[in-house]
């Protein structure tokens, strides 16, 4: 799997969220390296777990912003956020429990990160943008 790169079309036109969504597409980078390499276990683990914890960190800050700046979705897109940290940690129990992390894994998370900045990130943004 290629790298992520937070270019034009995953950039979203916000710092603070910007900033955040660079963060975690470097740790999906290194997540990917890190099991394609063959890194121990323990560090492997160790970056799944700093992933996790900073998406969940981001969610936060985001469902801040929707509170903050009344954002109508707000509901529908904390859900996505449960459902996105809710997969992330079913795959950190598989790697807890087998020491492996697949191609098929790897994808989910590139997947699960790009998808929610395109169509979630973006519906919120447009709407930040008009209020903040």
């Amino acid at each position: 799997m290629k790298d992520l790169v937070l270019d034009h079309v995953l950039t979203v036109g916000i710092d603070e969220i910007d900033e955040d969504h660079n963060k975690l597409v470097n740790l999906v980078n290194l997540l990917n390296h890190s099991v394609t390499e063959g890194a121990a276990t323990d560090y492997v683990a160790s970056v799944l777990e700093e992933l996790i914890n900073c998406t969940v960190w981001h969610f936060s800050h985001e469902e801040r912003l929707m509170i903050k700046y009344g954002y109508e979705g707000y509901e529908e897109h904390r859900t996505d956020h449960q459902d996105l940290i809710n997969g992330a940690r079913e795959l950190q129990q598989k790697f807890l429990q087998t020491g492996k992390l697949d191609e098929k894994d790897l994808a989910f998370l590139e997947r699960w990160l790009t998808e929610h900045i395109l169509v979630a990130d973006t519906r919120l943004v447009s709407y930040l943008i008009e209020v903040m």
